[in-house]
């Protein structure tokens, strides 16, 4: 089996820029980390990250970057046409990117990066229609049917995050409102949990410990440790995060009647805390349920990570 590094992969969040060097057999040798300039309004501040996280580990052996970023991305040109939780717009990052680095760049949704390692690695190996569901910032979604990443006619399939759950509902970045990721995804958690400290509320003492009664401060980590330590309202906010994502995937399965949902992101860390009140949910409220197959829910294998390797395995598949 090759140890040889021959990719790095960068996965681009709403909050984060993370780098890896990517062997042949998905493993990471290397890492490089940055902040995502927060709403930035100039996109090449976000490119000059990417391409100073990546020339720190650029080796002679790197063929290919691959990107994969929060957004609907184009794969076929390598565009970000829209990115709710970034200042990009019709950004055509792939040329910008390889106008900079001296290696050729591919470009994908975060989501279908991370659901092509999950099948190629972790925890959806072997299985050949599976949906992705990464909780993140946001949600982002991918589709494999029949082995193949479903891109869609335009690219840009797979935003489940911002399909309408209930009109009129909170704000969402993109514009409209009560999209599903407002009420199933790291914000949505991070939220209620600051609104229950704002209003010091006695049932999240707890939480308010943590964060030193500052709610800015906050972080979904600190709630998921919180809610593994006991804390029953901690536990509470994941158990609703976990019924919304239930809801929605229960659509999903109507929509694509996979094998496997695999659930990613760094909200999939809570574990079962997560997905236990997911699976509950998605069994009420399936569609034929008790009459038909039922998906399987598992959390994601690769953690944090499943963009980036995924990234580095696709740029070495597609670019020339």
């Amino acid at each position: 089996m090759t140890t040889a590094v021959t990719a790095i992969g960068v996965d681009i969040g709403g909050t984060k820029v993370a780098a890896g060097l990517v062997t042949l057999d998905g493993e990471v040798t290397a890492r490089a980390r940055r902040d995502t300039p927060h709403r930035s309004t100039r996109p090449e501040v976000v490119e000059d990250v990417i391409v100073e996280a990546v020339e720190e580990l650029l080796t002679p052996d790197v063929t290919a970057v691959g990107i994969g970023a929060a957004g609907f991305v184009s794969s076929m040109t390598g565009r970000v046409v829209f990115a709710p939780h970034l200042s990009w717009r019709d950004e055509p990052l792939g040329e910008r990117l390889s106008a900079r680095l001296p290696v050729p760049v591919f470009v994908d949704n975060d989501a279908n990066t991370a659901c092509w390692a999950e099948h190629r690695f972790g925890a959806a190996s072997g299985e050949r229609n599976v949906v992705m569901v990464n909780l993140g910032t946001g949600i982002g979604g991918a589709v494999l049917i029949d082995g193949t990443l479903r891109r869609g006619e335009f690219g840009i399939a797979g935003e489940f995050g911002h399909m309408q759950v209930v009109p009129g509902g909170h704000r969402c970045e993109c514009g409209n409102r009560g999209c599903w990721e407002r009420y199933a995804s790291g914000n949505a958690l991070v939220r209620e949990a600051r609104s229950l400290v704002e209003a010091k509320a006695p049932i999240a003492a707890d939480l308010a410990a943590r964060c030193g009664d500052d709610p800015a401060a906050l972080t979904g980590p600190m709630i998921t440790q919180a809610a593994r330590d006991g804390d029953p309202t901690a536990a509470e906010l994941l158990a609703e995060v976990g019924e919304w994502l239930g809801v929605g995937i229960a659509g999903l399965a109507n929509a694509f009647d996979p094998a496997l949902f695999v659930i990613g992101g760094g909200v999939s860390a809570a574990g079962d805390l997560l997905i236990e009140p997911a699976h509950q949910s998605f069994r009420r409220h399936l569609t034929g349920r008790g009459y038909r197959p039922e998906a399987r829910l598992t959390a994601a294998a690769l953690g944090n990570e499943a963009g980036l390797v995924g990234a580095a395995d696709l740029a070495r598949r597609n670019v020339r």
